[in-house]
């Protein structure tokens, strides 16, 4: 099999594309390089640069490369962004999907995994989110999410193509120092950030109905994503029919104060977070069940957060030689 991964040069998409080709696939990389960075992806993996939403381009690689396959990565992914600009997110989003899509059809490619999110799932009250819990997202990038797992289903069943969506929840870690998050946006490099510019890490709410009164997030090592991935393209390939969505998680919470916690003790800096108001929408708990994933894919996350803390501490050392040393 071919595989074309869409959004390939980004933090996520690069460990997938790696992971993918150390298993033997056969992949190539098609980025527009608004966030992805050429340099995460190996020599052997041919990059494209381009737009989902360019159905011409599209037409063309998937002819020439003899794709038979394709992981959907490419997104914009900034909640606050998405609230500021909804039309930018609708229109790249779902109408890039629409377009890769109608292409995908067109070429007669019969997989297709898409990257979705946890998102989906607005801020529901439970212990644990299954698939089954009310999906109501609370941002227009959740929508857009929701609205491509809704599209995505419905080409599969008009055009005979076997699909997998895939929620995931917090992502951190990095494979490798070079592939490293390097924006500031997830809690991690945010925790970073503030520490290497001799500022306290800040919390967001100190009085949530959970045990320390900060909020519980599920928290995911990218290179567990990434296998993730890789096990659900080997069950698309291995002809798998239908459509199969599921969450990617570890099914354990951590709170803010504990992850907070983690990162003194691997950066060893103790600097006492501040304490500031609630943001608007934090849900109290958000926290996958995984048993789906492991009864359909065979698929579990094998590392924990102090392991997320610690290789994403090593890549934020990498690209900001300011940062303290331990």
């Amino acid at each position: 099999m071919t595989w074309l991964i869409t959004g390939g040069a980004g933090y996520i998409g690069a460990h997938v594309a790696r992971a993918m080709a150390a298993d033997g696939e056969r992949v190539l990389v098609l980025d527009d390089l608004s966030a992805g960075v050429p340099a995460r992806l190996p020599e052997d993996i041919p990059l494209v640069q381009g737009s989902a939403l360019d159905g011409e381009l599209l037409k063309r690689v998937l002819a020439e490369h003899a794709v038979t396959g394709v992981v959907h990565l490419a997104a914009h992914k900034q909640v606050g962004e998405s609230v500021a600009d909804p039309v930018r997110y609708y229109q790249e989003n779902v109408g890039g999907l629409a377009t890769l899509l109608g292409a995908v059809a067109g070429a007669g490619i019969e997989r297709f995994l898409f990257s979705s999110s946890a998102a989906v799932y607005g801020n529901p009250d439970v212990n644990l989110i299954s698939e089954d819990t009310p999906c109501a997202p609370m941002s227009p990038y959740g929508e857009t999410k929701l609205a491509g797992e809704w599209l995505v289903r419905a080409a599969g069943r008009a055009h005979g193509i076997a699909t997998v969506c895939l929620r995931y929840f917090n992502v951190a870690g990095a494979a490798d120092p070079e592939l490293a998050d390097t924006g500031v946006f997830n809690v991690v490099p945010m925790v970073f950030d503030r520490l290497t510019r001799g500022e306290a890490p800040r919390i967001f709410g100190d009085d949530y109905p959970t045990p320390d009164g900060t909020c519980v997030r599920d928290y995911i090592h990218v290179a567990d994503l990434a296998d993730a991935h890789l096990t659900a393209a080997k069950r698309l390939a291995a002809g798998a029919t239908g459509d199969l969505t599921v969450n990617i998680g570890r099914g354990e919470g951590v709170s803010v104060r504990e992850l907070v916690d983690v990162i003194g003790e691997v950066t060893g800096d103790l600097t006492p977070a501040v304490v500031e108001q609630r943001r608007p929408g934090d849900a109290p708990r958000a926290v996958a069940s995984a048993a789906l994933a492991e009864r359909e894919l065979g698929w579990t996350a094998r590392r924990g957060v102090r392991e997320m803390v610690e290789s994403a501490w090593r890549g934020w050392r990498l690209h900001h030689p300011e940062a303290r040393r331990d």
